[in-house]
């Protein structure tokens, strides 16, 4: 039971995504092919540090879980705050102990230095950052553009263009979904005066905001295709992601309330997750 409880702490489907879009940067960075440890160390390094931060963010929500979700392991009663506390700081070491191992092994000499960075602004993000709304959210977003870029910096290669336009892509899509994430959340935000766009806008101009950021994405992941700087395969993936994308904007902004919004959240990581795989297949 306590190791299932830790395991929704660290939330391995997130954590593995991020550990996913490493691979995807090292994948470009190396020309089409990957390096068999270094890719272990990267998957690694990104799980660890957004499991860490995933623990802390549920130290921090924890009274305001027990409003949006009493399911979670802290309200339930399953883990301690101390707990997962400790859990989050021993992640995060182990993250920033593996980045400085890309240093030594591989002259990823940047590794350190992006992982640090990265991790520091998502512990803040978790402990204050939340607070200041739309700015919080794109700090998160930025959080999970990084591990694109640091694919390649952990082999000691600058990101390419195309890739750094795939992190942006990332950037959008996962803005939308942090919005629906306050929309879905805003009796518990309430609580801890966070001022998500749901709260000082209301639901239905923050439905509008999640969508043009889906629909920013959606527009600019059709540019690759047009300079033929992808391959045939990244379409196919990355259709089905946009179509996602306008099928969630749709329906939030048809009904813009908690429920719609705390479904759409959790149907987001799918597009998310066929998007990337578009990245990946569509390298050159």
């Amino acid at each position: 039971m306590k190791v299932e409880a830790y395991l929704q702490l660290v939330r391995p489907l997130n954590s593995a995504m991020m550990g996913v879009a490493v691979l995807i940067g090292e994948y470009m960075a190396l020309g089409g092919t990957l390096n068999l440890q270094a890719s272990l160390l990267g998957f690694l390094t990104a799980f660890t540090l957004t499991g860490g931060s995933m623990a802390a963010n549920d130290y921090f929500d924890r009274e305001v879980d027990r409003v949006n979700e009493p399911e979670r392991p802290i309200p339930s009663g399953r883990v301690t705050p101390r707990e997962a506390l400790w859990l989050a700081g021993i992640l995060g070491a182990v993250g920033l102990f593996l980045s400085f191992l890309s240093w030594l092994f591989f002259r990823g000499f940047l590794a350190p230095l992006v992982a640090s960075a990265s991790f520091t602004l998502a512990i803040y993000y978790n402990g204050w950052g939340k607070r200041l709304g739309l700015l919080g959210n794109l700090m998160v977003s930025g959080c999970v553009a990084i591990p694109f870029l640091y694919g390649a910096f952990m082999v000691g290669v600058y990101p390419s263009l195309l890739l750094a336009f795939f992190a942006a892509l990332a950037f959008l899509a996962n803005t939308g979904r942090e919005i629906l994430k306050g929309i879905a959340d805003v009796e518990g935000d309430k609580l801890r005066g966070v001022k998500t766009l749901a709260i000082t806008w209301g639901a239905w101009k923050a439905a509008l905001a999640a969508s043009a950021f889906y629909l920013a994405a959606v527009i600019l992941s059709l540019i690759p295709p047009f300079l033929g700087a992808v391959s045939p395969w990244y379409i196919p993936p990355v259709a089905l992601a946009c179509a996602g994308f306008l099928y969630v904007s749709f329906r939030i902004l048809w009904k813009p309330g908690r429920v719609e919004a705390r479904k759409l959240k959790k149907l987001s990581l799918f597009w998310m997750l066929s998007g990337m795989v578009g990245f990946l297949l569509g390298v050159p």
